[in-house]
C-alpha cells in the first residue's frame, strides 16, 4: 500500500461511491432538494437587481409583489434544505451499517493469523470511528461539497447574467483558490491517517488498562500506565491541532481573498458603472452574490477534513475487507466422522518468529481414545490442537480426518466435528440457555439443554439462578465464578456431541471442588469421542491411551503415563518436578 500521504484519493472514493448505489433513490431525492436550495439562493440575489431599482421608481404592485416572491424563495429554500439533509442523512448512516457490518463479516472469515497481529481495540476502531468517518466521506462530505458548489455555481450564473464583464475579471483568482485547497486536501489527508491511527492506539491502551485494572492496581501500576495513556493522549492532542491550524489558517486565507475578489469586484463595477453599463440594482446583485460564495468557498475548504479523514478511515477498512480469508477450497461433505485423526509430519511457523512453533509432528489419535499433550510453556501444545479446526495452517505436514487431508472437507463441515472446551471460556451477554444452546445449537428444546446441563454438574447452581437458565450472565459471563463458566462451556460441548473433543488445559486455573465437579463433568463427555487434552496437571491424565511430550515444538516422547514413566525422560522429569518425588533434583530435563 501506498503511504498515508502519497496514496491517490481519487480510486478509493470512487470505490467508496459504490457503497452508495443501493441508495440511490435517497440520493436522487436529496440532490433535487439541493439543487431547488440553489435555485431559491440565485433566485434571491437575483432579485436585488429589480428591488433596488425599483426603489428609484416605486409602485404599489411592486410593494405588495417583491416581499411575496421573497418570503416564497426562502419557503422553498427550507423545504429544499429539510429535504436534502433528511434524505442524505439517511444514506450516509445506512452506509455506515453496511460498511461496519461488512467488515465484522470479513473479521470472522479471517485466519487466526490475523488476530496475532491486529489487537481487538483496533478491529473495535475500524468498526466504530472508521465506519462514522467513511460515511461522512461517502455523503456527508459529498453534501456539503454539492451545497456550496452548487450555491456558488448558482451566483456564478447570477453574475454572468448581470454582468460578465466583471464576473470573467473576478475570476482570474480561481487558479489560485483551486492550487490552494488542492495543498489543503493533500495536508489534510496526510494528518488524517495519522489521527487515525493515533485513536486506535488510544483505544488499545484504554482497554488493555482498564480490563486488566487489578493487575494495574496491585502491582501500583497506576502512574505508569497513566502516563503512557497521557502520553499517547498528547501526541493525538498535537496532530488534531495541527489539522486544526491548517483548517484556522485556510479559512483565513479564502476570507483574504474574498476581501481580493471584492475589491475587484469594486474596481470592475466601478469602470462599468462610469461607462454606463452596469446600474445600482446591479450592482447590489453582484456584490450580493459575491459576498454569498466567500462563504461557501470556507465551507468548502473546511469540508477537506471531513473528506480527508473519510477517505483515509476508508482505506484502512477496504485493506481489511481486501485481506486475505480462511482458505476453504474444500468439496468433500462430511455428516459425522469417525474421529480418526492423524498428524502427518507437521510443522508450523508463526509470521515474525525466528523458531518454528511445530517441528515434524507425526501421531495418529483413534475413536474412543484419550491424547494428552504435554510439556513446558510455549513447548507448543496450543499450536498443535488449533491446527485441528484450522484455525492455522501448518508450513508442512499434513493432517488426516478419517484418511483424507483436512482441507479436502468443508470448513464448516470440518468445524461442525469438533468440541472445544478451553482454559479461558468464552461465554456471551445472554442467558445460560443461549450460552449453551449456542450458534448452530440454538434450536434445541429446552429438554435437551437441561440434559446437557444435568451432565455438565451445572444444574446445582443454574436451578439457584432468580430465572434458571433464562438468566443473564453478563457480558464474557461475569456475573459467574470459573468453574461455573467452565462447566457451561462443557454443558455446551455436550449438546454438540461432536465425534472430535478438544480440552485445552480445561480444569488449570480451578479450585480443587471445582476441578472435581469440572473432570467429572469431562468424565461424561470424553467416552466415545476423539479426545485431545493439553494437561497441566499431570494427575488428569493418568489414563489417557497416550501421551505425547513436546519440546520446543518437537514430539520428544509419546506412550502411556507408565511407559513415560519408566523412561525416564522429560515426561518423568515434568512429573517429578510437579509431585516433588525424590530425586527431582538430579533429574536431567
Amino acid at each position: 500500500m501506498s503511504p498515508p500521504d502519497r496514496a491517490p484519493a481519487w480510486p478509493i472514493y470512487r470505490r467508496l461511491q459504490g457503497y452508495a448505489r443501493p441508495y440511490r433513490g435517497l440520493l436522487a431525492l436529496a440532490l433535487l432538494g439541493m439543487l431547488l436550495e440553489a435555485a431559491a439562493g440565485g433566485g434571491f440575489t437575483f432579485m436585488m437587481k429589480p428591488i433596488t431599482d425599483g426603489l428609484s421608481h416605486p409602485d404599489e404592485a411592486m410593494l405588495w409583489r417583491m416581499p411575496l416572491i421573497i418570503v416564497a424563495i426562502f419557503v422553498v429554500r427550507g423545504l429544499a434544505g429539510y429535504v436534502s439533509d433528511v434524505f442524505m442523512a439517511r444514506a450516509a448512516r445506512s452506509i455506515a451499517r453496511d460498511m461496519r457490518v461488512r467488515v465484522f463479516d470479513k473479521y470472522l472469515r479471517m485466519p487466526g493469523t490475523h488476530f496475532d497481529r491486529e489487537s481487538v481495540g483496533t478491529m473495535q476502531m475500524r468498526l466504530g470511528s472508521d465506519s462514522d468517518q467513511v460515511a461522512q466521506a461517502a455523503v456527508d462530505a459529498a453534501k456539503v461539497m454539492l451545497q456550496q458548489s452548487l450555491q456558488i455555481v448558482a451566483m456564478l450564473a447570477v453574475m454572468l447574467w448581470t454582468s460578465w464583464r466583471v464576473t470573467i475579471a473576478i475570476l482570474l483568482i480561481a487558479p489560485i483558490m483551486a492550487w490552494m485547497m488542492d495543498r489543503v486536501g493533500r495536508r489534510y489527508r496526510r494528518y488524517g491517517h495519522r489521527i487515525q491511527e493515533s485513536g486506535a492506539r488510544l483505544l488499545q491502551a484504554a482497554d488493555q488498562t482498564l480490563s486488566g485494572q487489578q493487575e494495574v492496581k496491585v502491582y501500583g501500576a497506576q502512574a505508569a500506565e497513566l502516563g503512557r495513556y497521557r502520553e499517547l493522549a498528547g501526541e493525538n492532542m498535537r496532530l488534531s491541532m495541527k489539522v486544526e491550524a491548517t483548517r484556522s489558517v485556510t479559512s483565513a486565507v479564502i476570507q483574504l481573498m474574498g476581501s481580493v475578489g471584492l475589491a475587484l469586484l469594486l474596481f470592475f463595477a466601478g469602470r462599468e458603472a462610469m461607462q454606463g453599463r452596469l446600474t445600482a440594482g446591479a450592482f447590489v446583485s453582484l456584490m450580493t452574490s459575491m459576498m454569498a460564495m466567500i462563504p461557501a468557498l470556507k465551507q468548502l475548504t473546511n469540508v477537506q477534513n471531513m473528506l480527508q479523514r473519510g477517505v483515509a478511515s476508508a482505506e484502512r477498512l477496504f485493506s481489511v475487507l481486501d485481506a486475505v480469508e480462511e482458505r476453504d477450497a474444500g468439496t468433500r461433505t462430511l455428516d459425522r466422522a469417525r474421529g480418526e485423526l492423524e498428524f502427518r509430519g507437521i510443522g508450523a511457523h508463526y509470521p515474525g518468529q525466528n523458531a518454528p512453533a511445530l517441528e515434524d509432528v507425526s501421531f495418529v489419535a483413534r475413536p474412543g481414545t484419550v491424547t494428552a499433550i504435554v510439556g513446558r510453556s510455549g513447548s507448543g501444545k496450543s499450536s498443535l490442537v488449533k491446527l485441528i479446526p484450522r484455525f492455522y495452517e501448518p508450513s508442512s505436514g499434513e493432517i488426516l480426518l478419517d484418511g483424507h487431508p483436512l482441507d479436502e472437507y468443508r470448513l464448516a463441515d470440518l468445524r461442525r466435528q469438533i468440541a472445544l472446551v478451553g482454559q479461558q471460556v468464552m461465554l456471551f451477554d445472554g442467558s445460560v440457555a443461549d450460552n449453551v444452546a449456542y450458534g448452530e445449537m440454538a434450536g434445541n428444546d429446552g429438554g435437551r439443554v437441561r440434559a446437557a446441563l444435568d451432565a455438565a454438574n451445572a444444574s446445582e447452581f443454574v436451578d439457584a439462578m432468580s430465572e434458571g437458565a433464562g438468566t443473564g450472565i453478563g457480558a464474557r459471563g461475569g456475573r459467574l465464578s470459573g468453574g461455573q463458566r467452565q462447566r457451561l462451556a462443557i454443558a455446551r460441548a455436550i449438546l454438540k456431541d461432536a465425534p472430535i473433543l478438544i480440552l485445552d488445559e480445561a480444569t488449570a486455573a480451578l479450585d480443587t471442588e471445582s476441578e472435581r465437579l469440572v473432570q467429572d463433568a469431562l468424565d461424561r463427555l470424553m467416552p466415545d469421542r476423539t479426545t485431545l487434552v493439553i494437561a497441566h496437571r499431570l494427575s488428569t491424565i493418568e489414563h489417557a491411551d497416550q501421551v505425547l511430550v513436546l519440546d520446543r515444538g518437537r514430539l520428544v516422547e509419546q506412550g502411556t503415563h507408565a511407559e513415560l514413566l519408566a523412561r525416564d525422560g522429560l515426561y518423568a522429569h515434568l512429573h517429578r518436578m510437579q509431585f516433588r518425588e525424590p530425586g527431582a533434583a538430579d533429574a536431567a530435563p
